[in-house]
């Protein structure tokens, strides 16, 4: 594949996640002009999402798992140790929010929701060791050159493999949560 062409793809995923922080911060602002007593603009996200929730986590996690895959296997960005555990929790989600929402139960939500809890704390971390804040542990520093520190794109001075893997995961974890907040469906559905 042409050079710029891949960078092309690398700066489109890295908009993408700043696209992704952007809705990330409006939930959160959301949620927060709820707990104070104005909870209109939560109650707008929710009518607005509603009832598409596991569908839209099952697309951030299937476009994280395509722009992993797009790293390792046409930009021949070698995976990290972190990042085959931050892999294994949105691989799986992919597989798991799909079924979710084909099956469109609600009660999937709580039981997916520490598998992106668990990829964001993985992520948190790796995040911490990019920037020199953690150390690195063994596995990171036989994973590959400079460890899980190592910074194979570095786009708009902040968005990192590790920091797209974050967003992903926290946008999944608030869909997940507007999926088992949401109101119960009005006949009964197979879960």
């Amino acid at each position: 594949m042409p050079r710029l062409l891949v960078r092309s793809i690398v700066v489109g995923l890295a908009a993408l996640g700043a696209a992704g922080q952007a809705i990330i911060a409006l939930v959160l602002v959301a949620a927060l002009l709820s707990v104070v007593g104005r909870p209109a603009l939560l109650a707008f996200v929710r009518r607005l999402i509603g009832g598409y929730e596991h569908w839209l986590a099952f697309l951030v996690a299937a476009l994280a798992t395509t722009g992993s895959l797009f790293f390792s296997e046409v930009a021949h960005f070698t995976p990290c140790a972190l990042c085959w555990y931050e892999r294994i929790c949105m691989y799986s989600l992919a597989i798991l929010t799909l079924i979710a929402a084909a099956r469109g139960g609600r009660r999937a939500a709580r039981w997916l929701l520490p598998v992106p809890v668990i990829g964001a704390g993985l992520s948190v971390y790796h995040v911490l060791i990019e920037n020199g804040l953690a150390p690195q542990f063994m596995a990171c520093l036989l994973s590959l050159p400079g460890g899980c520190g190592m910074k194979w794109i570095d786009e708009f001075g902040f968005m990192t493999i590790p920091t797209l893997a974050l967003t992903g995961f926290a946008l999944i974890v608030a869909f997940l949560l507007f999926a088992a907040a949401g109101p119960k469906p009005p006949h009964h559905v197979a879960e």
